[in-house]
Protein backbone atom coordinates (compact mmCIF):
# COMPACT_ATOMS: atom_id res chain seq x y z
CA UNK A 1 0.00 0.00 0.00
CA UNK A 2 0.99 3.60 -0.57
CA UNK A 3 1.60 4.39 3.11
CA UNK A 4 4.54 1.95 3.26
CA UNK A 5 6.18 2.17 6.69
CA UNK A 6 3.86 4.98 7.87
CA UNK A 7 0.93 4.02 10.10
CA UNK A 8 -2.16 4.30 7.93
CA UNK A 9 -3.95 6.50 10.46
CA UNK A 10 -1.09 9.01 10.28
CA UNK A 11 -0.79 9.04 6.48
CA UNK A 12 -2.20 12.37 5.31
CA UNK A 13 -3.27 11.27 1.79
CA UNK A 14 -5.57 8.65 3.28
CA UNK A 15 -7.79 11.42 4.67
CA UNK A 16 -10.49 13.05 2.56
CA UNK A 17 -10.26 16.74 1.82
CA UNK A 18 -13.19 17.38 4.15
CA UNK A 19 -11.44 15.50 6.95
CA UNK A 20 -8.29 17.55 6.41
CA UNK A 21 -10.30 20.77 6.37
CA UNK A 22 -11.90 19.82 9.69
CA UNK A 23 -8.70 18.84 11.51
CA UNK A 24 -8.29 20.78 14.77
CA UNK A 25 -5.12 22.61 15.75
CA UNK A 26 -3.68 22.54 12.24
CA UNK A 27 -1.20 25.32 13.00
CA UNK A 28 0.56 23.01 15.46
CA UNK A 29 0.12 19.78 13.52
CA UNK A 30 3.43 18.51 12.15
CA UNK A 31 3.50 17.38 8.53
CA UNK A 32 6.50 15.15 7.83
CA UNK A 33 7.96 14.82 4.33
CA UNK A 34 10.55 12.05 3.81
CA UNK A 35 12.92 12.93 0.98
CA UNK A 36 15.09 10.29 -0.62
CA UNK A 37 16.57 9.42 -3.98
CA UNK A 38 16.86 6.67 -6.56
CA UNK A 39 20.56 6.07 -7.04
CA UNK A 40 23.07 3.26 -7.08
CA UNK A 41 24.19 1.85 -3.74
CA UNK A 42 26.76 -0.64 -4.88
CA UNK A 43 26.17 -4.20 -6.09
CA UNK A 44 24.66 -5.37 -2.79
CA UNK A 45 22.00 -2.73 -2.00
CA UNK A 46 18.99 -1.46 -3.96
CA UNK A 47 18.88 1.92 -5.66
CA UNK A 48 16.05 2.91 -3.29
CA UNK A 49 18.25 2.95 -0.15
CA UNK A 50 17.90 6.65 0.71
CA UNK A 51 14.14 6.61 0.17
CA UNK A 52 13.70 3.40 2.18
CA UNK A 53 15.69 4.81 5.08
CA UNK A 54 13.96 8.20 5.15
CA UNK A 55 10.47 6.69 4.81
CA UNK A 56 11.23 3.82 7.17
CA UNK A 57 12.60 5.99 9.95
CA UNK A 58 9.75 8.49 9.61
CA UNK A 59 7.15 5.73 9.65
CA UNK A 60 8.59 4.08 12.74
CA UNK A 61 8.86 7.48 14.45
CA UNK A 62 5.22 8.35 13.71
CA UNK A 63 4.17 4.96 15.08
CA UNK A 64 5.84 5.83 18.41
CA UNK A 65 4.05 9.14 18.90
CA UNK A 66 1.38 9.40 21.57
CA UNK A 67 -2.10 10.02 20.20
CA UNK A 68 -2.07 13.50 21.73
CA UNK A 69 0.65 14.65 19.30
CA UNK A 70 -0.93 15.51 15.93
CA UNK A 71 1.40 14.60 13.08
CA UNK A 72 0.98 13.12 9.61
CA UNK A 73 3.34 11.73 7.02
CA UNK A 74 3.38 12.54 3.33
CA UNK A 75 4.47 10.13 0.59
CA UNK A 76 8.25 10.19 0.22
CA UNK A 77 10.01 12.02 -2.55
CA UNK A 78 11.72 9.17 -4.38
CA UNK A 79 13.86 11.16 -6.83
CA UNK A 80 16.58 13.57 -5.78
CA UNK A 81 19.68 15.36 -6.99
CA UNK A 82 21.94 12.35 -7.53
CA UNK A 83 24.28 13.47 -10.29
CA UNK A 84 27.30 12.22 -8.35
CA UNK A 85 25.99 8.72 -9.12
CA UNK A 86 24.76 9.18 -12.69
CA UNK A 87 27.55 7.04 -14.15
CA UNK A 88 25.85 3.95 -12.71
CA UNK A 89 22.71 2.32 -14.19
CA UNK A 90 19.63 2.69 -12.02
CA UNK A 91 20.38 6.22 -10.90
CA UNK A 92 17.50 8.57 -11.69
CA UNK A 93 18.45 12.16 -10.96
CA UNK A 94 16.74 15.53 -11.03
CA UNK A 95 18.47 18.83 -11.67
CA UNK A 96 18.82 21.12 -8.68
CA UNK A 97 16.21 23.69 -9.76
CA UNK A 98 13.68 20.92 -10.45
CA UNK A 99 14.08 19.47 -6.96
CA UNK A 100 14.03 22.95 -5.42
CA UNK A 101 10.76 23.73 -7.19
CA UNK A 102 9.30 20.37 -6.16
CA UNK A 103 10.04 20.88 -2.46
CA UNK A 104 8.83 24.47 -2.57
CA UNK A 105 5.56 23.58 -4.29
CA UNK A 106 4.90 20.73 -1.86
CA UNK A 107 5.53 23.17 0.97
CA UNK A 108 3.11 25.66 -0.56
CA UNK A 109 0.45 22.96 -0.79
CA UNK A 110 0.92 22.05 2.86
CA UNK A 111 0.63 25.71 3.84
CA UNK A 112 -2.44 26.24 1.66
CA UNK A 113 -4.17 23.37 3.49
CA UNK A 114 -3.81 25.30 6.74
CA UNK A 115 -0.76 23.60 8.27
CA UNK A 116 2.08 25.71 9.61
CA UNK A 117 4.75 23.16 10.57
CA UNK A 118 6.60 21.14 7.94
CA UNK A 119 9.45 18.76 8.79
CA UNK A 120 11.59 17.54 5.89
CA UNK A 121 13.52 14.35 6.73
CA UNK A 122 16.17 14.05 4.04
CA UNK A 123 17.86 10.70 3.49
CA UNK A 124 20.25 11.66 0.67
CA UNK A 125 23.55 13.33 1.52
CA UNK A 126 23.81 14.99 -1.89
CA UNK A 127 20.94 17.43 -1.49
CA UNK A 128 20.70 19.06 1.97
CA UNK A 129 21.49 22.49 0.53
CA UNK A 130 18.45 22.29 -1.72
CA UNK A 131 16.21 21.40 1.22
CA UNK A 132 17.61 24.36 3.14
CA UNK A 133 17.05 26.72 0.21
CA UNK A 134 13.44 25.57 -0.17
CA UNK A 135 12.82 25.99 3.55
CA UNK A 136 14.23 29.51 3.51
CA UNK A 137 12.14 30.44 0.48
CA UNK A 138 8.98 29.22 2.17
CA UNK A 139 9.83 31.11 5.35
CA UNK A 140 10.41 34.32 3.41
CA UNK A 141 7.05 33.92 1.68
CA UNK A 142 5.13 33.03 4.84
CA UNK A 143 6.18 34.57 8.11
CA UNK A 144 4.05 32.18 10.15
CA UNK A 145 5.48 29.01 8.58
CA UNK A 146 7.95 26.78 10.44
CA UNK A 147 9.85 24.67 7.90
CA UNK A 148 12.61 22.48 9.30
CA UNK A 149 14.90 20.54 6.93
CA UNK A 150 17.05 17.91 8.63
CA UNK A 151 19.19 14.92 7.71
CA UNK A 152 17.88 11.47 8.68
CA UNK A 153 21.12 10.54 10.43
CA UNK A 154 21.68 13.87 12.21
CA UNK A 155 19.85 12.91 15.40
CA UNK A 156 21.12 10.73 18.25
CA UNK A 157 21.50 7.07 17.26
CA UNK A 158 23.62 4.06 18.13
CA UNK A 159 25.30 3.30 14.79
CA UNK A 160 28.64 4.58 16.04
CA UNK A 161 29.01 1.77 18.55
CA UNK A 162 29.31 -0.73 15.67
CA UNK A 163 31.55 1.19 13.26
CA UNK A 164 35.32 1.07 12.98
CA UNK A 165 37.31 4.28 13.25
CA UNK A 166 38.03 4.14 9.53
CA UNK A 167 34.35 3.70 8.73
CA UNK A 168 33.43 6.68 10.89
CA UNK A 169 36.00 8.86 9.14
CA UNK A 170 35.69 7.85 5.50
CA UNK A 171 32.51 5.90 4.79
CA UNK A 172 29.83 7.84 2.90
CA UNK A 173 27.77 5.49 0.77
CA UNK A 174 26.49 1.90 0.98
CA UNK A 175 28.81 1.11 3.88
CA UNK A 176 28.30 -0.51 7.28
CA UNK A 177 25.49 1.63 8.73
CA UNK A 178 23.33 1.87 5.61
CA UNK A 179 23.70 -1.85 4.94
CA UNK A 180 22.67 -2.76 8.49
CA UNK A 181 19.65 -0.48 8.35
CA UNK A 182 18.45 -1.90 5.03
CA UNK A 183 18.88 -5.39 6.50
CA UNK A 184 16.29 -4.29 9.07
CA UNK A 185 13.95 -2.36 6.80
CA UNK A 186 14.08 -4.30 3.51
CA UNK A 187 16.09 -7.49 4.01
CA UNK A 188 14.95 -9.08 0.73
CA UNK A 189 16.76 -6.35 -1.22
CA UNK A 190 20.21 -7.00 0.32
CA UNK A 191 22.68 -9.22 -1.59
CA UNK A 192 25.74 -9.63 0.58
CA UNK A 193 27.26 -12.22 -1.78
CA UNK A 194 27.89 -9.32 -4.18
CA UNK A 195 29.18 -6.88 -1.54
CA UNK A 196 32.55 -5.16 -1.83
CA UNK A 197 34.40 -2.69 0.37
CA UNK A 198 35.96 0.48 -1.00
CA UNK A 199 37.26 3.63 0.67
CA UNK A 200 38.35 6.96 -0.82
CA UNK A 201 42.01 7.90 -0.53
CA UNK A 202 42.95 10.12 2.38
CA UNK A 203 42.61 13.75 1.34
CA UNK A 204 46.12 15.18 1.02
CA UNK A 205 45.46 18.51 2.78
CA UNK A 206 45.08 18.30 6.56
CA UNK A 207 44.21 22.00 6.69
CA UNK A 208 41.25 21.57 4.36
CA UNK A 209 40.26 18.13 5.69
CA UNK A 210 41.61 17.23 9.14
CA UNK A 211 39.86 13.82 9.14
CA UNK A 212 40.94 12.88 5.61
CA UNK A 213 37.48 12.91 4.04
CA UNK A 214 37.26 14.28 0.48
CA UNK A 215 37.02 18.05 0.68
CA UNK A 216 36.58 18.75 -3.02
CA UNK A 217 33.66 17.87 -5.26
CA UNK A 218 33.53 14.18 -6.15
CA UNK A 219 31.54 11.60 -8.02
CA UNK A 220 31.14 8.03 -6.83
CA UNK A 221 33.24 6.57 -9.63
CA UNK A 222 36.21 8.65 -8.44
CA UNK A 223 36.63 6.05 -5.69
CA UNK A 224 36.26 2.86 -7.70
CA UNK A 225 33.95 0.98 -10.01
CA UNK A 226 31.68 -0.56 -7.36
CA UNK A 227 29.91 2.60 -6.24
CA UNK A 228 30.55 1.66 -2.60
CA UNK A 229 32.27 4.12 -0.27
CA UNK A 230 32.75 2.19 2.94
CA UNK A 231 32.78 -1.39 4.23
CA UNK A 232 29.41 -3.19 4.39
CA UNK A 233 30.76 -6.58 5.52
CA UNK A 234 30.44 -6.16 9.33
CA UNK A 235 26.73 -5.22 9.07
CA UNK A 236 24.12 -7.48 10.68
CA UNK A 237 20.32 -7.33 10.90
CA UNK A 238 20.54 -7.07 14.69
CA UNK A 239 22.65 -3.93 14.36
CA UNK A 240 20.18 -2.57 11.83
CA UNK A 241 17.23 -3.04 14.16
CA UNK A 242 19.10 -1.33 17.00
CA UNK A 243 20.01 1.59 14.73
CA UNK A 244 16.42 1.84 13.50
CA UNK A 245 15.05 1.84 17.03
CA UNK A 246 17.39 4.61 18.10
CA UNK A 247 16.70 6.76 15.03
CA UNK A 248 12.94 6.30 15.38
CA UNK A 249 13.03 7.18 19.08
CA UNK A 250 14.99 10.36 18.37
CA UNK A 251 12.75 11.42 15.49
CA UNK A 252 9.60 10.76 17.54
CA UNK A 253 10.99 13.06 20.22
CA UNK A 254 11.88 15.65 17.58
CA UNK A 255 8.39 15.58 16.07
CA UNK A 256 6.82 15.97 19.52
CA UNK A 257 9.12 18.90 20.30
CA UNK A 258 8.32 20.56 16.96
CA UNK A 259 4.62 20.18 17.72
CA UNK A 260 5.07 21.91 21.07
CA UNK A 261 7.44 24.67 19.97
CA UNK A 262 6.70 28.19 18.85
CA UNK A 263 8.69 30.48 16.57
CA UNK A 264 8.51 34.23 15.88
CA UNK A 265 5.69 35.10 13.50
CA UNK A 266 5.65 38.01 11.08
CA UNK A 267 2.97 39.03 8.65
CA UNK A 268 3.80 39.40 4.98
CA UNK A 269 3.59 43.18 5.46
CA UNK A 270 6.09 43.18 8.32
CA UNK A 271 8.49 41.07 6.28
CA UNK A 272 8.24 43.64 3.51
CA UNK A 273 8.86 46.56 5.87
CA UNK A 274 11.82 44.78 7.48
CA UNK A 275 13.37 44.16 4.09
CA UNK A 276 12.72 47.75 2.98
CA UNK A 277 14.39 49.22 6.06
CA UNK A 278 17.24 46.68 6.17
CA UNK A 279 15.96 45.25 9.46
CA UNK A 280 16.88 41.66 8.60
CA UNK A 281 19.68 39.48 9.89
CA UNK A 282 22.78 39.94 7.81
CA UNK A 283 21.77 43.37 6.43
Amino acid sequence: MLHGYCPSERFLPYLTWTEIAALPHKADTVIVLPAGSTEQHGPHLPCAVDTIIAAGVVGHALARLPAAVPAFGLPPITYGKSDEHLHFPGTVTLEGPTLLDTITQIGESVYRAGFRKLLIVNGHGGQPQIMEMAARELRVRHGDYIVLPHFTWRVPHVAGRYLSDREKRLAMHAGHAETALIMALAPDTVHMAQAVASYPPEFPSKILSPDGRPACAWTARDFGESGVIGDPFPATPEQGHAILESLADSWAQGIAELHAMSWPERSAQSWGRAHQHGDVMGS
